[in-house]
């Protein structure tokens, strides 16, 4: 999920470590030109990243959980993260609150980051309203919305923290008009998940891959590049307080982001 070119040796590298520790089964190279809705729901899936709200919603009983990547970087605290709400950085808005009427940027309307937290962030301003921005644009992806507030195709835009991160440090051109105004609540992060059908020794098998490259002193390149620090194995019930934010925004009435 955050695969940026820039990352892709190291994405290959972590994944490299990994197959290595499953055996002669496991795929040597990643899947980079399917459809991240397909990857997820194949039931021959070893090994994949998805979001917290399909995972709860759309995928829910269709994909088993197996650990959530911590990482380093502003708005992250172990496995929970949370959302960099950005404006431009002469926009006057001093508060969420000031975003009324404003073009919002939106990578996916199944994204936890990128609309569920805001939609949340949003609820008790929107007073019942059916309407709070002006005009919501899809952009397809957190840096096509980074890249709409920066181009003044839009004026607020919520980013997941780590790929606010990496951005920064890749990209610095392309935040550098940008600030951040706030911080949303904090979230479940980017789950890793494996198909249904993988039995009980697979599993065990990913996650002592998974604990062993978070140790392996040579693979420290490839963390501090990817900003991984380990991972945890979270329950499928930590990722309910996705489901909450989403009853709380429709309960204050706001039920859709717009």
């Amino acid at each position: 999920m955050y695969d940026f070119d820039e990352l892709r040796w190291a994405t290959d590298a972590l994944w490299a470590a990994i197959a290595g520790r499953l055996g002669d089964d496991a795929p040597v190279l990643l899947s980079r030109d399917t459809k991240p809705e397909q990857i997820w729901t194949d039931p021959e899936l070893l090994l994949g990243q998805t979001c917290g709200y399909p995972l709860v919603t759309t995928l829910r009983g269709r994909v088993a959980l197996l650990a959530t990547p911590h990482y380093r970087a502003a708005g992250c605290a172990g496995a929970f993260y949370r959302s960099a709400v950005v404006v431009r950085a002469e926009d006057g808005a001093a508060a969420l609150a000031d975003l009324r009427g404003r073009r919002c940027a939106v990578n996916d309307m199944a994204s936890n980051s990128g609309m569920n937290l805001l939609r949340a962030a949003i609820a008790p301003f929107a007073a019942g309203a059916a309407r709070f921005f002006s005009e919501v644009v899809m952009t397809g992806g957190h840096v096509g919305s980074v890249r709409a507030v920066a181009e003044g195709r839009a004026d607020v835009a919520a980013v997941d923290c780590v790929t606010w991160a990496h951005i920064g440090h890749l990209r610095p051109a392309e935040t550098g008009g940008l600030r951040v105004l706030a911080w949303t609540e904090a979230s479940p992060g980017l789950p890793l998940i494996t198909s249904r059908r993988s039995d009980a020794a697979t599993r065990a098998a990913l996650l002592r891959a998974l604990d062993e490259v978070a140790r392996e002193p040579a693979l420290a390149p490839v963390r501090d590049a990817l900003r991984l620090e380990g991972f945890e194995p979270l329950a499928l019930r930590d990722y309910d307080s996705v489901l909450e934010l989403e009853r709380r925004a429709q309960t204050a009435g706001y039920g859709v982001l717009q």
